[in-house]
């Protein structure tokens, strides 16, 4: 395993965004930042709501980026200003991070404070706690299942780091992040943290995780991927939705367990069921199958297939923002989650063969990633039904353009991923501003809603 910390570079050529950046910065705090902190979205190819399951997924890092201006202050007080006109500035003590979400839509900087809070937990009791004075801008859209909010978590979470000299291998702090965004209410998987310390220029990663460990993926050297925004926001924090799927699934693999006799209480996510059963994933769908029903589960009959009381099952397997769900979708989650997992096997599967054989333009490996991930939508569509009209109209859009089309993150709204060869790029943007965006008024403006992109890296520390 990889145990390197995040790197600190030298900010030696600085470009146009640092150099308005720095400006801004001493204009108001009267003084120069010490050091930058930038930490990459993330667009996810295939393995969508698995990795809270336990189960791997394929991301890369994204050119856009959450960067931090940072200077240390000797008065223990956090001053927060973002570059965003429409977000409101905020400070408060260092030694008294306090998270309280009483509104339906969580303020940004409270996710900077979740980054800040998770540092300060595992920070030894005699270092000398600091304060900071901070700039945050950022290009990643929001709301938009590119990772903005988890790269402001990440990027909260490095600057408090470095700003306490506390070394930290990037596992770690993948570990750590994914942990502290549950502050805010986010039952999410890691997979968001994970990419953005550990990915690397040029390739993909296949990211799997108890433990977090992260593989290198070549893509076919004609594989280009174009980012489309339904322009339909969606913040996972502000609904119950996603933590809702988080819990049908769990309750999918208690009932799993019981009905194999295995202790129900001990298991969380089905890749542990998958893993005390000891069969492969088209065993365990064909379980899923023969096992749960299709119709609504309501939570007196999870009781009653559990042997349990509403008491019990609410401690072991429910969240504060869950407990008021009285219907859950178990099989049609489950055969999602068995089926991605599968998806994701084969696509690396895939881009190592295909790399193997050449150059990766074998006739048939594009068009198998294509097909690999408009499975996945459907699947997303059907049986999470986390897809929107929207969404789905950027599919269907997408056909005669592109190998295959899929939603990209929580879902819900947000983004779609396409993959598609490189002669197909413009034509296939045109179009879509044409047929797509037109129609709702957008006639420019479109680098932050449509754009390609490649590999980048992940999060570095400036100075």
């Amino acid at each position: 395993m990889n145990c390197e910390s995040v790197p600190i570079c030298t900010l030696s050529v600085k470009s146009c965004q640092y150099m308005q950046l720095i400006e801004l910065f001493t204009n108001l705090y009267q003084v120069k930042p010490k050091f930058f902190v930038r930490v990459p979205g993330r667009v996810n190819l295939i393995g969508e709501h698995i990795d809270y399951c336990g189960y791997s997924v394929c991301p890369m890092a994204l050119d856009q980026d959450v960067l931090l201006a940072v200077s240390i202050d000797t008065d223990k007080m956090l001053h927060l200003h973002n570059t965003d006109p429409k977000f409101e500035n905020y400070e408060c003590s260092i030694d008294n991070i306090e998270i309280n979400i009483k509104e339906k839509v969580p303020h940004w900087y409270q996710y900077y404070l979740c980054g800040v809070k998770g540092i300060l937990d595992i920070l030894p009791n005699d270092v000398n706690l600091t304060g900071m004075k901070v700039v945050v801008s950022g290009n990643v859209p929001q709301s938009a299942g590119l990772s903005s909010s988890s790269a402001l978590v990440s990027a909260a979470a490095l600057a408090t780091a470095h700003s306490h000299k506390l070394s930290i291998s990037k596992e770690k702090m993948a570990n750590l992040c994914a942990d502290c965004e549950r502050y805010i209410g986010t039952q999410g998987g890691g997979m968001d943290q994970a990419i953005a310390f550990l990915a690397n220029e040029g390739c993909a990663k296949h990211i799997e995780f108890n433990p977090l460990r992260s593989t290198d993926v070549t893509l076919p050297g004609r594989a280009t991927f174009v980012i489309a925004h339904s322009l339909i926001s969606m913040n996972k924090a502000a609904t119950a939705d996603f933590n809702c799927r988080v819990i049908e699934c769990r309750l999918a693999a208690q009932i799993l367990a019981y009905k194999r006799g295995v202790d129900w209480t001990k298991i969380k996510r089905l890749s542990e069921l998958q893993q005390s059963l000891s069969l492969n994933l088209s065993q365990m769908i064909s379980l899923v199958e023969s096992t749960l029903h299709e119709q609504l589960y309501t939570m007196d009959e999870i009781v009653t297939e559990l042997g349990t009381s509403f008491q019990a099952l609410e401690a072991t397997s429910l969240t504060p923002n869950t407990k008021q769900i009285k219907t859950f979708k178990l099989r049609q989650r489950a055969l999602h989650v068995f089926n991605e997992a599968l998806r994701v096997k084969t696509f690396i599967e895939v881009c190592s063969r295909g790399n193997a054989e050449g150059d990766g333009s074998n006739d048939q490996v594009l068009p198998t990633l294509g097909r690999l991930m408009s499975e996945s939508h459907e699947s997303l569509k059907e049986l999470y039904e986390c897809s929107h009209p929207q969404l789905d109209r950027l599919v269907e859009l997408s056909k005669n353009y592109t190998f295959g089309t899929r939603l990209t993150g929580a879902g819900w709204g947000g983004c779609t991923v396409s993959l598609l060869s490189p002669e197909n790029v413009e034509k296939y943007m045109d179009f879509l501003k044409e047929n797509y965006y037109k129609e709702l008024g957008i006639v420019e403006g479109f680098s932050s809603i449509l754009f390609a992109t490649a590999p980048r890296g992940g999060a570095c520390i400036y100075v």
